[in-house]
């Protein structure tokens, strides 16, 4: 028993990751951009879809490197054609615009693929069980763990040891104190929206050999998303990060304990307590909106 409630943590710790990989770039776009990205569960769609395009002529090691860089140009190529207009508008109004950019892209899968969900199988060189005792875990939710963990690592790197990130951090606490100083932020949101939903990408191509790929994943994805970030605070980097272990923590103990009914329920729940006793979210800061 001991044994599988410890699986049933680790599954629900997978979960938080790719929790993680998508709130992170939606924390990122809103906190410099103040633009609510309902369609980045969209990109995350796309990211798995393409992975099943890919695959066969690449190789599924092809598909990791090739599927996020898509996804992030096409993410490129939202901000410049839309998200740019919004910038210095009410944030209602890009919530309206990414939901109806999300609904286009979800009819638009369905059309390509076909509304039944589809499959991809976990790479034979990928397959297999870790053995530490009695304890038996997946070869490849071990190895997702892995990447996710030096994807944080690497943003985390780029974010706080590189000029780039001094930039963004700048542009997120104070955009005009930035602008004073003579540095534009339009190339950096540019770089950001590329970087966030890139990200979103990779979770795709990631998930697609474990969970069923089908137009609507996207929607499915999102909410959670914004639970994690809702729990963690705008603004903070190590914020999202811990409020998404702890989804994926609280997630899988309550599964390991038999109450899995109450699995999505009790994510819900963690959010209305942090908005009841810290709007902001645990390690949330105040923000303005880019200008």
């Amino acid at each position: 028993m001991l044994i599988l409630f410890i699986q049933q943590v680790l599954n629900g710790l997978l979960d938080g990751v790719y929790y993680l990989l998508i709130a992170l770039g939606l924390s990122l776009i809103f906190s410099l951009g103040g633009i609510v990205n309902l369609a980045h569960g969209a990109f995350y769609a796309i990211g798995a879809y393409l992975t099943i395009v890919l695959a066969p002529h690449i190789g599924f090691g092809g598909a990791i490197i090739a599927s996020p860089l898509l996804v992030a140009l096409i993410g490129i190529v939202v901000e410049r054609g839309l998200f740019q207009r919004f910038y210095r508008s009410d944030p209602i109004l890009s919530l309206l615009l990414t939901f109806g950019l999300a609904m286009v892209a979800e009819q638009s899968l369905r059309m390509i693929f076909g509304a039944p969900p589809l499959s991809f199988s976990i790479p034979t060189a990928l397959r297999g069980q870790i053995f530490l005792g009695e304890f038996i875990y997946s070869r490849y939710r071990a190895l997702l763990l892995l990447i996710a963990a030096a994807c944080v690592l690497g943003l985390w790197f780029l974010l706080q040891r590189t000029a780039f990130g001094r930039v963004v951090r700048a542009g997120v606490q104070n955009p005009d104190m930035v602008g004073a100083l003579g540095i534009s932020l339009q190339p950096y949101m540019v770089a950001v929206a590329g970087l966030g939903i890139g990200l979103a990408g990779l979770a795709g191509v990631l998930l697609a050999p474990i969970y069923s790929i089908h137009p609507a994943m996207g929607q499915e994805i999102i909410t959670p998303a914004f639970v994690v970030v809702v729990i963690g605070g705008l603004g903070s980097f190590w914020g999202v990060v811990v409020a998404a272990l702890m989804v994926g923590l609280v997630k899988g103990i309550t599964i390991g304990l038999g109450y899995t009914q109450w699995s999505t329920a009790v994510i819900y729940l963690m959010m209305l307590l942090v908005l009841l006793f810290r709007p902001r979210g645990l390690f949330g800061e105040r923000i303005q909106r880019f200008e």
